[in-house]
């Protein structure tokens, strides 16, 4: 009787947990998960050198070097291939000192395992790698180079003309170019492929590397800004540490398979894919772009487990065209940020039961949070551990000041659970915020001080962020003067400055407005023109396509006779994103981004409505 008893209150217990703290199981599995990662993050950071995810790799190509790492365009590459390949670009690399320990290599090539086994090799040789963004061109390719301090460039034959552009300039900063594999006739580029061949395949010394500590720089990634060009995040061993555990904390185990088609110069490529599937010890599948009509067929032919997704990807997927094989796959887990609800839904009712975990963060940031109990929309949960590890909050905003409100006494205020507020986060010791490269205005510019008390310092992840009576956590929007279009963060400031090259353009407001069935927000731009001038369509679009990335062109401009500034002279963009590109609305001049034609033509109120009926490709 008394064991009936003891039942019959453990079943009440389990049952009144269940109904008030629904979630309860999985909060604590997560929260194992977590005191788990910081366990072995303390570990690691232990003495000089650190254990890095380079002496993972190396642990794991002696102990399964057969296994499959990166599968590429029909060519496999095990754990051991990759080291031997990178043993002999170190090598190559050192025997002519043209690289030594303790500088600072960009890397400006495509998806590749070439690109993995470079970047290897830089980090056998002890040097950090900025890792550059292959949309870049001209000044914005000059300047990431400058920004880190860059001694050498790597490149691969394909980007070779966008390097050789730029040659004279990276010539007069003692900058090589150079290309380790493959052909390439781009005078000035020096061509390594012969000697990286005859290499030693022999590991170089680890004294190279006996300097690295958990604080040590390990990367830069490249992330746009307010002032116009990218600045440089500098990411630490510790944080590409944090970044690498998001497959570890999400369930992925050793016998997974990765499909990586997004790029590796991003962070979500290549901290939360490469680099976690090698801490994982688990077989890529590389491509060197996303494909629609290609991706559940490779998914297919080679067993992919695990996928990764920006929110443009999962869009692109949902809306091609229904097959009969799109259930069959073998993917039980997306991985992935920026999924919109209502694709969510769709995605699961056409490819069938996918664990979608949706996460948040910023490549500099030093807050992060996982969807782990699969709840739509949801980018995470506020939870007790994770307030006590990294204290964050969520406070008032004013949109008009882009600045927090504040109280009688100078301090912020936060919101009311089902309110949307600014996210800020605690800079500490568990998470701190390392900046970015040669740029301490911008540096200090993300720090808010005096939040809840005098002398405190919060990261500001300019996100705005809704914390409903359940705890989970929903993205809002962005505040300040970048947006995001096709996976890519868009600074303003920097289309504005190209506009305002052309002869014909006084003033440039450039801002982001949302297309109905798109993630993000597509660019547009307001334009006052100099007296006399007209705007020339056609000169415009090949300005814009010589000095900007695709995704950072506006594909909307607007004619106006002033534009609006506050009484601090900064521009208003409140109405202007508003009103979008309706021509129903706008009574002056509009114009589209044509590419088939390579000019800006008229807007008309028949193309405003097949863009957003998803007629016209944006």
């Amino acid at each position: 009787m008394i064991y009936s008893l003891l039942f019959g209150l453990a079943v009440s217990c389990f049952v009144f947990l269940y109904v008030r703290f629904p979630y309860f199981t999985q909060d604590f599995l997560f929260a194992l998960r977590t005191f788990s990662v910081g366990v072995l993050l303390a570990r690691f950071g232990r003495g000089t050198p650190c254990y890095t995810i380079l002496d993972r790799f190396s642990d794991a190509a002696r102990s399964h070097p057969e296994k499959p790492f990166i599968v590429f365009e029909g060519e496999v590459f095990s754990y051991r291939d990759a080291d031997r390949i990178s043993n002999r670009v170190a090598n190559a690399l050192r025997e002519r000192k043209l690289v030594h320990a303790g500088q600072v290599v960009a890397l400006f090539h495509g998806n590749a395992p070439q690109y993995v086994c470079t970047w290897l090799a830089l980090a056998k040789l002890g040097c950090t790698v900025a890792l550059l963004n292959t949309n870049l061109r001209s000044r914005s390719l000059l300047h990431c180079c400058d920004c880190c301090c860059a001694t050498t460039l790597i490149t691969d034959a394909d980007l070779a003309p966008a390097v050789a552009e730029i040659l004279p300039s990276l010539r007069k900063r003692g900058v090589s170019a150079l290309l380790l594999f493959g052909g390439c006739e781009t005078d000035g580029v020096v061509n390594l492929s012969a000697a990286v061949r005859c290499a030693s395949e022999e590991a170089p010394p680890l004294s190279l590397r006996c300097d690295v500590s958990i604080q040590s720089p390990a990367l830069y990634i490249y992330t746009s800004g307010t002032t116009g060009l990218p600045k440089a995040a500098v990411i630490s061993h510790q944080k590409l540490w944090l970044m690498t555990f998001l497959q570890r904390m999400t369930g992925v185990n050793s016998r997974d398979v990765l499909y990586i088609c997004l790029p590796l110069y991003h962070s979500a490529g290549f901290l939360a894919g490469l680099t976690g599937a090698i801490e994982r010890g688990i077989t890529v599948v590389l491509r060197r772009k996303f494909s629609v009509s290609e991706f559940w067929n490779d998914c297919r032919e080679h067993e992919v487990t695990v996928i990764q997704y920006i929110g443009e990807v999962m869009r692109y997927l949902c809306n091609a065209p229904k097959s009969e094989r799109e259930r069959d796959h073998r993917v039980r887990l997306a991985l992935g940020i920026g999924i919109r609800a209502d694709t969510w839904e769709d995605f699961l009712r056409r490819f069938g039961n996918v664990c979608i975990c949706e996460c948040y963060g910023a490549t500099e940031g030093n807050i992060g949070f996982i969807n782990y109990t699969g709840k739509t929309g949801s980018i995470g949960r506020v939870t007790a551990i994770h307030k006590m590890l990294t204290p964050y909050a969520f406070i008032r905003f004013n949109p008009e000041t882009e600045e927090p409100l504040r109280d009688s006494n100078g301090l912020c205020v936060e919101v009311s659970p089902g309110e949307t507020g600014l996210l800020v986060a605690k800079i500490n010791k568990i998470a701190p915020f390392s900046g970015y490269a040669k740029n301490p205005a911008q540096t200090e510019k993300k720090k808010l001080r005096n939040v809840f008390k005098r002398g405190d310092v919060y990261f500001n992840t300019g996100d705005l962020i809704l914390a409903d009576r359940d705890g989970f956590l929903y993205f809002q929007d962005r505040v300040g003067d970048t947006f995001r279009w096709k996976g890519e963060n868009v600074a303003t400031t920097e289309v504005s400055e190209v506009l305002l090259m052309l002869d014909s353009v006084e003033a440039a407001n450039v801002y982001g407005v949302r297309v109905s069935g798109h993630e993000g927000r597509i660019g547009m731009a307001a334009l006052k023109l100099r007296d006399g001038k007209e705007f020339d369509r056609s000169a415009t679009y090949t300005h814009l396509k010589k000095l900007l990335p695709a995704y950072a062109r506006p594909h909307f401009i607007r004619i106006q006779d002033k534009l609006d500034v506050t009484g601090t002279f900064k521009q208003v963009k409140g109405q202007l994103v508003q009103e979008g590109f309706d021509p129903n609305i706008i009574g002056s001049d509009l114009f589209f981004l044509n590419e088939s034609k390579q000019t800006f033509v008229p807007m008309t109120k028949e193309m405003y409505s097949s863009i957003m009926n998803g007629l016209i490709r944006l």
